[in-house]
């Protein structure tokens, strides 16, 4: 009897937290799924079908239906918008970002951007921070830099290697590189590269287990990180664990 009961209450549990579900869903409109702002330029700056309003018009001046009305074109047009959903957010980028607050950088650098895993959540939380992305493929660089043409004025994106960057020393406050150093055979020399073109941090993240992926040439673990970044110049560096990835912080000298 006792178990009947308790099934029946279950049931009754699961079936009150999908109502609740599915009511959150009729109220919820695309700019709470989507980066609004971010998608919406990503869109403009594909070149869309849109209304002069929509197009020209700065995006801070678009009101929230605007932004809505450009990503349901975006869509109808079969442009691929997932990389923009705020559904995507992992533990180690609300981590770095978390660090970043405290570190209050005035310009960032990021290497091997890719499909913005870590770059459009780190614009939605920084929409005033001047960002620099960088990636090897052409057509990564081209979708960040459709998004900096659609109305993202403080994002620049270039095709470059993570082991050769175009940049002075000390050219930028912060550098990050989340999900990269484990892919590039030339580790040592891209974190050389990386904290030589640092003014005050470079922020890195690593997977700290196997996980199966054949492009992952690396398994870095916190002795043989430090080794790399003191041999790179770091002065400091601290490290955090989170769900199955390593993320090192190091304090680079100043330049």
């Amino acid at each position: 009897m006792k178990r009947e009961r308790d099934k029946d209450f279950y049931l009754y549990f699961v079936s009150l937290s999908l109502s609740v579900f599915v009511v959150k869903l009729l109220f919820m409109s695309l700019l709470d799924f989507y980066f609004g702002r971010l998608a919406a330029a990503f869109v403009r700056g594909k070149r869309a079908e849109l209304s002069d309003h929509l197009s020209s018009t700065p995006l801070d001046e678009l009101a929230a239906t605007d932004l809505e009305e450009i990503i349901k074109i975006g869509l109808s047009s079969g442009l691929r918008l997932h990389k923009f959903k705020r559904t995507m957010g992992l533990t180690r980028v609300q981590r770095v970002l978390g660090v970043l607050k405290g570190l209050d950088p005035d310009e960032l650098l990021d290497i091997g951007s890719g499909r913005g895993a870590f770059l459009w959540p780190l614009l939605d939380s920084f929409p005033q921070l001047k960002v620099t992305s960088i990636d090897q493929q052409e057509r990564r660089v081209a979708d960040i830099r459709a998004v900096s043409e659609g109305g993202i004025d403080n994002l620049d994106s270039q095709k470059m290697s993570a082991t050769d960057l175009d940049f002075g020393d000390g050219s930028f406050d912060v550098i990050t590189m989340l999900e990269v150093l484990e892919h590039i055979p030339e580790a040592q020399k891209a974190l050389s590269e990386a904290v030589r073109a640092a003014k005050r941090f470079v922020l890195l993240s690593v997977p700290s287990k196997e996980d199966g992926n054949p492009e992952h040439i690396h398994l870095l673990d916190q002795k043989s990180l430090t080794r790399m970044l003191e041999t790179a110049g770091a002065l400091r560096i601290r490290f955090e664990y989170v769900l199955n990835h390593l993320i090192a912080i190091a304090k680079v000298a100043e330049k």
